[in-house]
């Protein structure tokens, strides 16, 4: 478990009771066009807001390597994406490998792999 997220397991979706028709999906893509809203703009915008420096290890990064720089869903929910980046820190791509493999690794020491 996360020291950040004592809650954080497995962390994944939660199952849909039905899946969308064509429909649906096609409906909901279109409005997330209309809105803005893109998979990658919270990352610009949690750079923008914390700063190029890993949140774990204090590493520094500059245009040339930030690439390198990843951002964390605090919650384990990639789809919560508030405004303000409260769900978001910013990792190294080391430190960002270190936080998921650490709940893999207590899942399989109690035997729950």
């Amino acid at each position: 478990m996360s020291p950040r997220n004592p809650y954080h397991r497995k962390a994944g979706r939660p199952k849909p009771d039905r899946l969308p028709t064509r429909e649906e999906i096609a409906k909901g893509v279109n409005q997330m066009k209309a809105s803005g809203a893109s998979g990658h703009n919270y990352r610009e915008r949690s750079l923008d807001l914390h700063g190029m420096i890993c949140a774990k290890c204090a590493r520094e990064f500059t245009a040339v390597d930030r690439h390198e720089l990843t951002v964390h869903h605090i919650d384990g929910n990639d789809r919560n994406n508030p405004l303000d980046g409260s769900n978001w820190e910013n990792l190294c791509v080391y430190c960002h490998e270190a936080e998921h493999s650490r709940g893999r690794l207590g899942d399989y020491l109690r035997g729950e792999d």
